[in-house]
């Protein structure tokens, strides 16, 4: 890997700290030819801090390091991406990021699904969609719909039409949504639940 840390004639380079399971960018810092090496003899992200004119490994003082994972360089080779574990929180100001944000998983399109489904849930001027219809029934109704989705692709997987297959996984996978905030929940606690399974 060839970084090139003289393009700019104070000798760093952007270190663009991500995380590595949630995929959100945490902190920007800056490196130098020995912040460098050190984080990646240490595992520990180490920065130089142009406040104080030093190096800086992240946690020094707070405990709150971030773990190295892997790291790359973008095409012009003057910037890096960091991946870490962090523990704790990031910012200095005791929040995840930088940017005051939550270092939760967000899930795309499957997220923004998840924010209509509560939209719908929680209306409060007597909507008459069908996601709203079925909060209106209750959880055994949400239920035996999972179920009977669930029968649905077990059906078709079996067959060899993939279409009906995908469109019945979909049902499936929607109604599940539905389910979880009818239980209180969300696809960010299954997979804390799946992640406490990887030990």
């Amino acid at each position: 890997m060839n970084i090139d840390f003289n393009k700019n004639k104070d000798g760093l380079v952007p270190a663009i700290i991500q995380d590595e399971i949630t995929k959100n960018v945490l902190m920007l810092g800056y490196m130098n030819q020995e912040a460098f090496d050190i984080t990646i003899a240490t595992k520990k992200v180490t920065f130089f801090s142009r406040t104080k004119n030093r190096l800086w490994t992240k946690g020094e003082e707070s405990g709150n390091v971030l773990h190295l994972v892997d790291y790359k360089l973008d095409c012009d080779n003057d910037t890096l991406l960091i991946s870490v574990n962090p523990e704790g929180p990031t910012c200095h100001k005791g929040t995840d990021t930088c940017w005051a944000e939550a270092n939760r998983a967000t899930f795309g399109f499957l997220s923004s699904l998840e924010n209509i489904i509560e939209e719908r849930k929680n209306s409060a001027n007597g909507e008459s969609s069908y996601v709203a219809s079925l909060f209106k029934k209750g959880i055994n109704k949400i239920a035996q719909k999972v179920g009977e989705e669930a029968v649905e692709v077990v059906i078709e997987a079996k067959d060899n039409n993939d279409e009906l297959f995908l469109n019945e996984s979909a049902d499936l996978l929607f109604h599940y949504l539905i389910l979880l905030q009818a239980k209180g929940f969300k696809l960010n606690d299954i997979v804390d639940v799946l992640k406490s399974r990887q030990l």
